[in-house]
């Protein structure tokens, strides 16, 4: 039975999600692939962190963060490490990257990448950030390291959009993508549109969990922006970063704007897109009308969508309905067994 080893940075809502599928399919991995996974690491930005080379009680891991909000210094395992001394000094093979996006620089995750890809250790992202700033930097690095290198989570949850281009469409040439990708704007949209006030609408979506406490970075168009920037780095080698995409948010769209929209038939949307001119990637980001009946209508509430033109296959369009933190936690789960899977 081999053993690999991982480290986790971030322990929130999808880093539990993905602990949970992991202890719960460790058997099925040992039995079916020979493998068996471990946690030695766990690191937090507030609620302390845990570390022992020989591996985690991962259960115990989340229990204590759910039931009293941070890991106990009674814990054999606790441990003051930061996400970065992990990185530079835990035993590891994998570096599992789950921080908070910072969406205008990509850091620090971007650096717990490089860190732990110069130590010859694979590397899995859920963060978007390092993909949208610095992909094909760290794309570079991880082949001159000859380690794997993993970020299936960082715009549509689990669903595979990476893995179909890398297993599925080899050889295609993807010459437009696009979608509506933020499913805040989507459900902020979809209210304004029943006749609610803007800030009810916020304040419902807080309620639900469907928007932030600062719901900005969806609003004005930057996570949208983050995540296309992300798709087109990776399918189309764009070598873009977000303040490269021409972005304009829902801040200013009006009832009266909706109003219009529908009496013509149509609906605002969010839309991302991606199109190849010249040899260069054109990137933006705008509220588009879109015929009401057609497939991009139909997508609601927290779904989301994406398009790919490619010149062998035509255009393809995947759709994501409704998902929970499962389907996020199932995104890293599938890059860590990818990992395995190709594991030299």
């Amino acid at each position: 039975m081999r053993t690999l080893k991982l480290a986790l940075l971030g322990f929130g809502n999808a880093g539990r999600a993905f602990a949970k599928i992991l202890e719960d399919k460790r058997p099925a991995i040992r039995e079916t692939m020979g493998w068996d996974i471990l946690v030695t690491g766990i690191t937090t930005g507030s609620r302390g962190s845990l570390y022992a080379a020989e591996g985690l009680d991962l259960q115990k891991a989340w229990s204590e963060l759910e039931e009293k909000g941070h890991f106990e210094q009674s814990n054999r395992a606790y441990s003051t490490m930061t996400s970065l001394e992990l990185v530079e000094t835990g035993e590891y093979d994998v570096i599992v990257e789950m921080t908070p996006l910072n969406i205008f620089t990509g850091e620090p995750a971007s650096e717990h990448l490089r860190k732990a890809m110069e130590r010859k250790k694979h590397a899995v992202t859920a963060n978007k950030g390092p993909i949208a700033w610095h992909y094909k930097e760290l794309k570079a690095l991880a082949e001159k390291q000859g380690v794997q290198f993993y970020y299936e989570t960082t715009v549509m949850d689990g669903t595979p959009i990476f893995n179909l281009k890398d297993e599925t469409l080899r050889f295609c040439q993807v010459t437009e993508v696009s979608g509506i990708l933020n499913t805040t704007t989507n459900f902020v949209l979809e209210e304004l549109a029943k006749g609610k006030a803007y800030e009810d609408v916020l304040q419902e979506g807080k309620k639900l969990g469907f928007v932030e406490a600062d719901p900005s970075m969806d609003i004005e168009g930057w996570d949208a922006a983050a995540k296309v920037t992300a798709l087109l780095n990776v399918l189309m080698e764009a070598d873009i970063t977000p303040d490269q995409v021409e972005r304009t948010g829902i801040e200013h769209i009006t009832i009266e704007d909706i109003k219009a929209a529908e009496e013509n038939g149509k609906v605002i949307k969010l839309l991302c897109q991606g199109t190849l001119e010249a040899g260069q990637v054109k990137a933006s980001v705008q509220p588009t009308l879109v015929e009401k009946g057609s497939l991009l209508a139909a997508v609601e509430g927290t779904s989301s969508v994406v398009q790919i033109t490619t010149d062998l296959m035509g255009k393809l369009t995947i759709i994501e309905h409704d998902p929970d933190l499962v389907q996020t936690g199932y995104g890293v789960f599938s890059d860590v067994l990818r990992v395995v899977k190709n594991f030299v």
